[in-house]
């Protein structure tokens, strides 16, 4: 425990330090975000936070992580490090979604090369393609949650806790899930300092690709030995409920409209249509923040919950969540303001 604190205090450090450092850098090179239509900020806000979020997280990593995991570890940073690659290129210059789908895709294929992949399956190659699914779904899921100051950042602090909760409970104690999960809580603190509401930097796609492809890599290393596959399933989907669901929300809002969901930008994420309900942009990040916590501990629940149990609190989540969508899509099918 000693050994995972040190990680998220130094990842924490960095983080604060680096990203005023990486917010000068963007304003000198001109990655910045210009204001929208659909933005809230009416100046340029600084992009490349991302930069420190990944600087702090690997430099963390290699200070204090343990070595005796350095194969499984490169594997990850290598595929994290593409996805932030291709990030970093589309703050810069722009890319098409078809690119980063690419990206995204072949970072995938590096976690299958280096052992890390979904086990739930008798045919390996079912085992790939859910991976790979996983690996995409998550990845733009935290991307298009970062629509409001902190949202992002915030989201990805509550689950990845969760993760390090579980990989704690759970014997043998997995490190390197633990390691991970807490240098991405202390690189995501460091980095609120500056983006809760109002933002001074963004993380832009360098920073929300990382960090989807990371809980995407935490929930598929984390393991339950001493719990079923029929039930354990369905836990990262638990932890990783607000961004699915906001996902979910999009593509229906938008295929209804007409519009390509995964091209087309607006102002119909979670956050916009609570902020349209009358709620302050901040409070609207901190209730997504309070249904990401409920939604940890459900998944928490699972883990020591019947066969019989886990399904019925299941069904209940997902007729909730199928409930609020229908709700939502009606009471402001456009959603509000808001960052992107």
């Amino acid at each position: 425990m000693i050994q995972t604190a040190l990680i998220a205090i130094v990842a924490l450090t960095f983080s604060m330090l680096a990203t005023p450092l990486v917010r000068r850098l963007a304003l000198r090179a001109g990655v910045v975000a210009v204001p929208r239509v659909r933005d809230l900020h009416i100046t340029p806000v600084p992009l490349l936070g991302g930069l420190a979020i990944y600087g702090s997280f690997v430099a963390a990593l290699i200070l204090f992580g343990d070595r005796a995991y350095i194969v499984e570890l490169i594997a990850i940073l290598v595929g994290a490090t593409l996805v932030s690659l291709f990030g970093l290129a589309d703050d810069r210059w722009g890319l098409s979604a078809w690119a980063k789908l690419a990206g995204q895709l072949l970072a995938g294929i590096v976690l299958l090369l280096g052992g890390t992949q979904v086990q739930l399956f008798p045919l390996i190659w079912l085992d790939w393609l859910v991976t790979l699914l996983w690996v995409v779904i998550i990845t733009n899921a935290i991307n298009f949650l970062d629509n409001m100051d902190g949202l992002s950042g915030g989201i990805t602090t509550i689950a990845a806790t969760f993760f390090l909760l579980l990989a704690a409970m759970n014997e043998p104690r997995q490190v390197l899930v633990g390691a991970m999960a807490a240098a991405l809580i202390g690189a995501c603190i460091g980095f609120l300092r500056y983006n809760l509401n109002p933002a001074t930097v963004f993380m832009g796609d360098t920073g929300s690709l990382f960090l989807g492809f990371m809980l995407a890599a935490l929930a598929i290393k984390l393991r339950f030995p001493s719990s079923t596959p029929v039930v354990t399933w369905m836990v990262p989907l638990c932890i990783l409920a607000v961004p699915l669901f906001d996902t979910s929300l999009v593509v229906v809002s938008r295929m209804r409209r007409g519009v390509n969901p995964f091209t087309t930008a607006g102002k119909d994420h979670l956050s916009h249509r609570l902020h349209a309900l009358g709620l302050t942009r901040r409070e609207a990040v901190l209730t997504c923040y309070l249904l990401g916590g409920a939604a940890g501990m459900v998944g928490v629940y699972l883990t020591r919950a019947t066969m019989v149990e886990a399904y019925f609190v299941a069904v209940m989540m997902a007729a909730v969540g199928v409930a609020a969508l229908i709700w939502l899509e009606r009471a402001c099918p456009r959603g509000g303001s808001g960052q992107g």
